[in-house]
């Protein structure tokens, strides 16, 4: 047996008309095509969908059988179309995230807090097991949108420009770069240097000061969490760098000193990579203005 959707929508409006008339008038179609249709699926499934001698015609069994199968699928049929509407609206979509930079859930919850409330239909999700292999999952299609300060030349991939910040030194006031105006690479050579555990290559403390001088700390202590390195640090089992918007509560604390690196101060840009094609969709459009503010205001604090 062959059931179309044209048939669930007939067996459906007749039952909701109480007749063929009506259900024909609904339907934008003919009476005696209505009457056309419904015998030849009678004579598929072999059975009477109607009791015709009754009045208001009535579904029999068979029929009440296909009533149900109609009034669970075709709801489901409208949701699929209006998703398919929102989406050419650019109302709906998926925002998988994948994340380069420990410290960037300071400032990326309150984003998402805020593009939630403005886009309830898309669907959001952080994906930090890809955050090493980011790039090739955004090119692969497993995620929407990379947060990263390390702009690359791919294929197809756009680095959309955030916030700049500015990578700091903290260290316990008791240490003796707290003497210290700023600090250079050299300054470093003595101390154990408390890191998240990545790379160096992802790491603002060795790109853009260590590695350019060829200075190698005394020790490296890789910490999964800020607040264990602030913990750390304030016992001086260690220094560490820091984007300026996660120390700035910790400047303002007696345990702790805070330091820009090298006289003039460093300064990188954090992105936001998404595929070419997608970056003007509205949702992604507005998520990436607000982390273009939200940060912001953090470091400003």
């Amino acid at each position: 047996m062959h059931i179309e959707l044209r048939h669930l929508k007939t067996i459906k409006a007749i039952h909701d008309s109480g007749g063929l008339a009506r259900a024909a008038e609904v339907l934008n179609m003919t009476q005696s095509a209505l009457s056309h249709q419904v015998k030849g699926l009678e004579d598929q499934a072999g059975v009477e969908l109607f009791a015709r001698r009754s009045k208001p015609l009535r579904l029999s069994a068979a029929g009440l059988r296909l009533l149900r199968a109609a009034e669970r699928i075709l709801p489901e049929i409208d949701a699929v179309g209006e998703e398919f509407r929102a989406l050419r609206a650019g109302r709906s979509g998926r925002l998988h995230i994948a994340i380069e930079c420990h410290a960037c859930f300071d400032w990326l919850f309150p984003v998402l807090e805020q593009f939630r409330r403005a886009w309830p239909e898309v669907d959001v999700d952080i994906r930090p097991g890809l955050a090493f292999e980011a790039m090739a999952a955004l090119m692969r299609e497993e995620v929407d949108l990379v947060i990263s300060s390390d702009p690359e030349k791919l294929p197809g991939i756009v680095f959309n420009p955030l916030f700049d910040y500015a990578p700091t030194l903290v260290a316990a006031r008791s240490n003796p770069l707290a003497a210290k105006p700023w600090v250079e690479a050299g300054d470093l050579r003595d101390q154990v240097i408390i890191t998240y555990p990545v790379d160096r290559t992802r790491l603002d403390v060795f790109t853009g000061l260590l590695t350019p001088a060829r200075v190698e700390p005394q020790a490296v202590r890789q910490v999964e969490l800020t607040a264990v390195i602030l913990m750390l640090v304030a016992s001086d089992r260690g220094v560490s760098v820091l984007p300026d918007w996660v120390l700035r509560e910790a400047k303002y604390q007696p345990d702790y000193v805070t330091r820009r690196l090298t006289e003039k101060g460093l300064t990188k840009r954090m992105y936001a990579a998404t595929r070419e094609e997608e970056a003007t969709l509205p949702y992604m459009a507005h998520f990436l203005r607000l982390a273009r503010t939200e940060p912001v205001k953090l470091q400003r604090q």
